[in-house]
């Protein structure tokens, strides 16, 4: 299997909120054909799904929530090579938006791949709510269709059809595509708040269509999704790189909204 990931985003960081780490980096993975659902929800709603320790991030007063599939390649360590079956799989996340000493990033609520390894290594080694899945992700065109399934708990399902129908864009600060998008960490809570800071260049983004005809995966966290439909966005493919998670020492108590 080729490595194929672009190691110049590492040069690539003038766009960043906040300086990459001093610390190497130690993962490197590429994510493609993502499709973005996002609903808004009451932070109300929200608040006790998400541990206390992590302050939510709104946009205009909301939370959000929301539902990624993608494909992953090139998921290995930093100097290993990708392999067969092991760097490559399908997967699918739960998601919101929290901030941290200033710092926003992403909180899962749950992450569905194919790969038993990735998920084992990923429960045990960073502490990440992943489970194991029957899935695919099938490229036919424009049209990207995703299944999945989750394997002990077969009522928790995603099938659905995406498409991009817009030109592609970039989001500027300070919009709700930018404050969904442009994170550059994901947390953690558990005894303690750990923070785990990722790399990527900016997203280029398009406007989506989609077809659901089962997404059940919020189930498990008690969240109904509201009927009105998503706001949906196609990313084709973003590189990244990883590092290992790290102790937060001090957070800011109370929920905030970016300012």
């Amino acid at each position: 299997m080729s490595h194929d990931f672009k190691a110049g985003i590492l040069d690539d960081v003038a766009h960043r909120p906040w300086p990459m780490p001093n610390a190497p980096w130690v993962m490197t993975q590429s994510w493609h054909d993502l499709l973005f659902a996002h609903w808004p929800l009451d932070p109300d709603l929200l608040r006790p799904k998400v541990p206390a320790s992590l302050p939510l991030d709104c946009f205009d007063g909301r939370a959000w929530i929301g539902v990624v599939p993608f494909s992953m390649r090139n998921v290995a360590p930093r100097g290993v090579p990708a392999l067969p079956w092991l760097s490559a799989f399908p997967e699918l996340n739960v998601r919101t938006y929290v901030i941290v000493d200033g710092q926003p990033g992403v909180y899962f609520f749950s992450l569905d791949a194919a790969n038993p390894v990735a998920v084992w290594v990923a429960r045990t080694v960073i502490g990440l709510p992943y489970f194991t899945a029957e899935m695919s992700v099938d490229v036919r065109g424009d049209e990207v269709q995703c299944q999945s399934r989750r394997k002990r708990s077969p009522r928790v399902q995603f099938v659905g059809r995406y498409r991009p129908t817009g030109p592609a864009f970039q989001p500027q600060r300070g919009t709700l595509e930018y404050f969904l998008t442009e994170r550059y960490c994901l947390y953690t809570a558990d005894r303690t708040v750990k923070r785990l800071e990722i790399h990527h260049p900016p997203w280029t983004l398009q406007v989506a269509e989609a077809e659901l005809g089962v997404n059940t995966m919020t189930e498990p966290i008690g969240i109904v999704l509201p009927a009105e439909k998503p706001l949906l966005h196609f990313a084709k493919r973003q590189d990244a790189v990883a590092w290992a998670p790290a102790g937060v020492r001090h957070w800011p108590g109370p929920d905030q909204a970016p300012t």
